[in-house]
């Protein structure tokens, strides 16, 4: 027997696939419609099918055949941020979209974008802005990281050229 699935036609489903977030558009019948690399299978190795293509597919399946044994949870995570369109209006949307193939980059056009446009009229990943931020810090501590070095270098040359005077 299947898990219950509190989704409503139009909810955001993010799927924890470990080093990544894969994301659907519930549309009701246990089905989801998702944005998928096209000649791959939802599954571990998607990713890295993925990122070295630029084509991916719009499915419909069920919802359990995409979810399989990964963590998953219902995720409207820009409520707060944008009025989501009618439900009904989103699931037509999503539906009008399977089969077709559209353009793919994992910065710029993912999984992530294609729901969150579905639902809110604007494409939008906070994987992406996330990775950015943490990809921006990692940046900046290294650049201090660099900078106290190269103060510490400078002070301790200073200080070699005071005790040769």
């Amino acid at each position: 027997m299947e898990p219950k699935l509190d989704a409503k036609p139009g909810d955001l489903i993010e799927i924890f696939r470990g080093a990544y977030e894969h994301w659907a558009i519930y549309i009701g019948g246990n089905e989801v419609v998702h944005l998928v690399s096209s000649n791959s299978d939802s599954g571990p190795l998607e990713l890295l099918t993925i990122l070295d293509r630029n084509i991916a597919e719009v499915k419909r399946e069920k919802v359990w055949d995409v979810v399989d044994s990964d963590k998953f949870h219902i995720n409207n995570l820009l409520d707060h941020e944008y009025e989501p369109r009618e439900r009904h209006i989103i699931v037509r949307n999503a539906c009008r979209m399977v089969g077709r193939h559209l353009r793919y980059h994992v910065a710029s056009y993912n999984c992530e974008h294609f729901v969150t446009e579905l639902r809110y009229g604007k494409p939008e990943s906070r994987q992406v802005k996330d990775a950015a931020v943490i990809g921006g810090a990692a940046v900046a501590g290294l650049g201090l990281v660099v900078g106290a070095a190269l103060l510490v270098s400078l002070f301790k040359d200073n200080n070699k050229n005071k005790d040769h005077q």
